[in-house]
């Protein structure tokens, strides 16, 4: 059902608009008012409205203006009498999708009220599509710890190094991943991502190899493993810390021969992949405690990118910061909000335990909750701890 604001100083027109789109299914709020109509608007999401041009406060022409400000996405239908038709076709210039004379004619009312739904819907759709196709996230920031790993993508991506990406959990190791990709040779090929923390021991090598049919008890038909799927292109081992040693070997003689084996299978298969790895643990570590090859370790860490957490690179805060209001703003087809500057101070010099992920949240809890800035209250009362 459309939410549609009716904005005029007339009751009398404003109660029979009301009560024909309502009989016409749409649900609708009323204000007398342009400055009562801002309010509304700014705080209620519509998806069209109707506006008087000639009202006390503030007219249509300044509420248009104002409007588009505040969402330039939604269609506003301005409403004019007779004398002030000059005055409407200069609404239509400064973006007002149409106008309707007074008194209103109930079919070129409708028309152009469907028109402007229309055009609402196709916007929306563009945006959704926009998101879709759209390719890999910016890299934000400009500490030195990000020019580095720029600077190390730009010289590692156009070769077929395997590289070793390390930081805490949320600082962006997947989106490194994924630059690396994105420049390097393989870019037309596949890129296909296997979180080995979140697959069973007993799965992880039917999941990288693939099996055949009867080979075990569920394998009711033959699977097609990740490093097939991934072949001319990328294979990212997410978490490969958590690896059982069984497949880790198996994994070992793959980037050692460039063959795997499916599960069940006595044939190899030969396969063309660029392996990029990447963990939250300390490898070396893990190999003294017996849990990690340390002949693995060295295949896959020809190059090691270290990504720092976002408490050691607190100037990007803001930066990322305006990147998400954006992002998000942009997603639930809202203005983009600003951040006071003693918010921002507040957000900058935050603990950041979750790191790029938890940014993330707070950003679109901000959003949702705060009102048309982003405050230091809205930031006391919905990011720091009580």
């Amino acid at each position: 059902m459309a939410n549609i604001l009716i904005i005029d100083d007339e009751k009398a027109i404003r109660k029979t608009l009301s009560e024909i789109l309502s009989y016409e299914g749409y649900k609708i709020d009323e204000a007398a008012d342009g400055e009562e109509g801002l309010k509304k608007f700014a705080s209620t999401s519509y998806d069209v409205v109707l506006c008087d041009i000639k009202m006390p406060k503030m007219d249509g022409i300044e509420f248009l203006e104002k409007a588009r400000e505040v969402n330039s996405d939604v269609p506003i239908i301005v409403i004019s009498g007779h004398g002030n038709i000059e005055t409407a076709v200069e609404a239509v210039k400064k973006g007002a999708f149409d106008y309707i004379s007074k008194p209103p004619d109930l079919n070129r009312l409708l028309i152009t009220l469907r028109n402007a739904l229309d055009k609402q819907t196709l916007v929306s759709e563009t945006k959704i599509l926009k998101r879709k196709v759209s390719k890999v996230q910016d890299m934000v920031g400009n500490s030195p710890g990000i020019k580095k790993i720029q600077n190390t993508i730009e010289k590692v991506a156009p070769t077929d190094a395997r590289v070793l990406i390390t930081g805490e959990n949320g600082v962006g190791k997947e989106l490194v991943a994924r630059w690396i990709h994105e420049k390097s040779n393989r870019n037309s090929g596949p890129m296909v991502e296997v979180n080995c923390a979140a697959i069973p021991g007993e799965l992880i090598e039917s999941e990288l190899f693939g099996h055949e049919k009867g080979s075990f008890t569920s394998a009711i038909k033959q699977r097609i493993g990740k490093f097939e799927q991934a072949n001319g292109g990328t294979l990212f081992l997410d978490e490969i810390g958590d690896m059982s040693l069984g497949a880790q070997a198996k994994v070992l003689r793959a980037l050692q021969e460039g063959k795997i084996t499916r599960v069940g299978a006595d044939k190899d298969i030969n396969v063309d992949v660029r392996v990029i790895a990447a963990t939250n643990k300390d490898l070396l570590k893990e190999v003294d405690d017996k849990n990690f090859r340390l002949d693995l370790y060295h295949r896959l860490g020809v190059i090691i990118v270290h990504v720092p957490s976002l408490n050691e690179r607190k100037d990007d805060v803001p930066l990322l910061v305006d990147f998400y209001i954006e992002k998000i703003a942009d997603e639930y087809g809202q203005t983009k909000k600003n951040v006071d500057k003693d918010a921002m101070e507040v957000l900058k010099n935050y603990n950041w335990t979750g790191n790029i992920r938890e940014l993330r949240n707070v950003v679109e809890r901000l959003i949702i909750l705060s009102g048309k800035n982003i405050t230091l209250e809205d930031v006391k009362n919905y990011v720091l701890p009580k």
